[in-house]
């Protein structure tokens, strides 16, 4: 059953007043996003719930609960919580906040707050999930980046997990056009997970948003990214999925997309490829495949209010050496191994290993493990 969100929650007044008592409530360990959606639509304002008797409680809460509530949260952990509030770029959304993101509200159980850092405006704006897999491939990584800046470049912000692979070249695509982008992370936002993005955390916060349902501290526990995913569709009007495997967590934000009625899209790719399988599902479920950007915008249209460039094309100049014709009609869009690749092209061993180096330089050859290699767009 839909937990309702209730009128007067959203009349109550503006975060920065009573975020110590939203807090009260929600920094409670033992009671998770529904039941306090179920107080909040009964009591109607946090100041109520937390006022509230153990008898009052009874019908929602286990007396262990009602206890813990009444009890409050650890005071350190409140005081660091306001702290952080009191840093610049530092926001808590409630659903008592008029910049709470609408569609948010359109899900099962959205969050009753946000942790926000950077532009919350973001939040709101009309935008695009990309997902898919940690582990991906050259092309995957160049199609997410370029499918991303793409339409950023066209007013669409970019949603995405931060996460390694496809998640962080969504990323850095979506930062060179003025749609930027919205990073939803699974840990609290005084956590940089994985470490390895730092640099990119700190780019996102400057020209984009890092938003958290998580409190301060929380760490990177597995069960919590596949419910972080809930929110990187609710925030989208659609969602594509560059690469994923049948096992992916990408997969699982596309059928929170189905249930939550957004568009899924999905981009093809090699029937010999583990990373094409979740995507080449995702398309015989009824997915939109999709080849470029104007795929999806054929589907979105336009987002509403926005006035953009149009996107310059990049050109990439054709191969002059009848080496290279050969070594990339050799490779042909699978990725081939060394020995195949020599048969296939008829060139000694030093000749196409010369060009290949040459193409990897000019990024449109990708070296992967195991001495194979493919060709990129």
């Amino acid at each position: 059953m839909k937990p309702s969100v209730s009128p007067a929650i959203r009349d109550t007044q503006p975060v920065d007043r009573d975020a110590e008592a939203w807090l009260r409530l929600t920094l409670v360990p033992g009671i998770g996003t529904v039941t306090t959606l179920r107080l909040l639509a009964a009591f109607r304002t946090p100041e109520n719930v937390l006022g509230a008797t153990v008898s009052a409680l009874s019908g929602y809460l286990t007396q262990k609960q009602a206890l813990a509530l009444q009890a409050g949260p650890a005071p350190d952990e409140l005081a660091r919580t306001l702290a952080w509030l009191g840093e610049p770029g530092n926001r808590l959304l409630t659903l008592a906040d008029s910049a709470y993101p609408a569609k948010l509200l359109e899900i099962t159980d959205p969050p009753p707050v946000l942790y926000v850092k950077g532009d919350a405006a973001l939040l709101s704006a009309a935008s695009v999930a990309v997902v898919g897999s940690r582990n991906a491939t050259p092309q995957g990584i160049q199609n997410a980046a370029a499918f991303a800046r793409d339409l950023s470049k066209r007013g669409w912000t970019i949603v995405s997990g931060m996460a390694l692979g496809i998640d962080t070249a969504a990323h850095e695509g979506a930062l060179d056009g003025p749609g930027s982008t919205v990073a939803v992370v699974g840990t609290g936002l005084d956590i940089v997970y994985p470490a390895r993005n730092h640099a990119l955390a700190h780019r996102i916060v400057a020209g984009g948003v890092i938003v958290s349902e998580y409190p301060l501290g929380t760490p990177a526990k597995a069960a919590n990214f596949p419910r972080r995913n809930r929110l990187i569709s609710g925030l989208a009007r659609g969602v594509l999925v560059v690469e994923a495997a049948l096992q992916s967590g990408s997969l699982i934000t596309a059928r929170e997309a189905a249930e939550q009625g957004r568009e899924v899209f999905a981009i093809p790719g090699s029937i010999h490829s583990p990373l094409a399988k979740g995507c080449h599902q995702l398309i015989r479920q009824g997915a939109k495949l999709v080849e470029t950007a104007q795929d999806i915008l054929e589907e979105l249209g336009a987002p509403p209010n926005v006035q953009t460039a149009p996107t310059a094309q990049t050109e990439i100049a054709p191969p002059v050496d009848e080496g290279e014709i050969a070594i990339l009609e050799a490779l042909g869009h699978d990725p081939v191994d060394g020995d195949t690749l020599l048969a296939r092209a008829g060139l000694t061993p030093d000749r196409a290993y010369a060009i290949l180096l040459t193409l990897e330089l000019d990024g449109r050859v990708a070296k992967l493990p195991g001495n194979r290699y493919q060709r990129l767009a």
